[in-house]
């Protein structure tokens, strides 16, 4: 059984910016798949725009708000918040908020820095 939690889970900087904890993947766990992690964000930060050509994703805001830019479209997030970003979507989450922006990241297949695409 494979069971991870997130204060025994180290963290590492994804290239697009934001800080992560990698709680199940194929790196450390038997799911094969998809990744699921918890990113965090410190207040006025951004994530690089960027895209994924292979990987769909889903973000889930646990905790913080922020302003979600995928392609044209922005929208204002906060805790409940579930977001659907499809492979070759144009991505960038800011902290907009006085804390810490928390979310959930899955991604299918899993997270692969080789798949992130920065744009400026």
């Amino acid at each position: 059984m494979d069971v991870r939690n997130i204060n025994a889970v180290p963290a590492f900087t994804t290239k697009d910016g934001s800080e992560i904890r990698e709680l199940l993947a194929d790196r450390n766990s038997c799911i094969r798949k998809q990744s699921l992690a918890e990113a965090r964000l410190a207040p006025g930060l951004s994530t690089t725009p960027h895209y994924h050509p292979r990987t769909e994703e889903i973000y889930y805001i646990l905790a913080g708000h922020g302003l979600m830019r995928i392609a044209d479209e922005s929208r204002a997030v906060g805790p409940g918040d579930a977001i659907a970003i499809p492979p070759g979507a144009r991505h960038q989450i800011t902290n907009t908020g006085a804390d810490e922006l928390r979310f959930l990241c899955c991604c299918a297949p899993g997270y692969e820095h080789e798949d992130t695409v920065l744009e400026q």
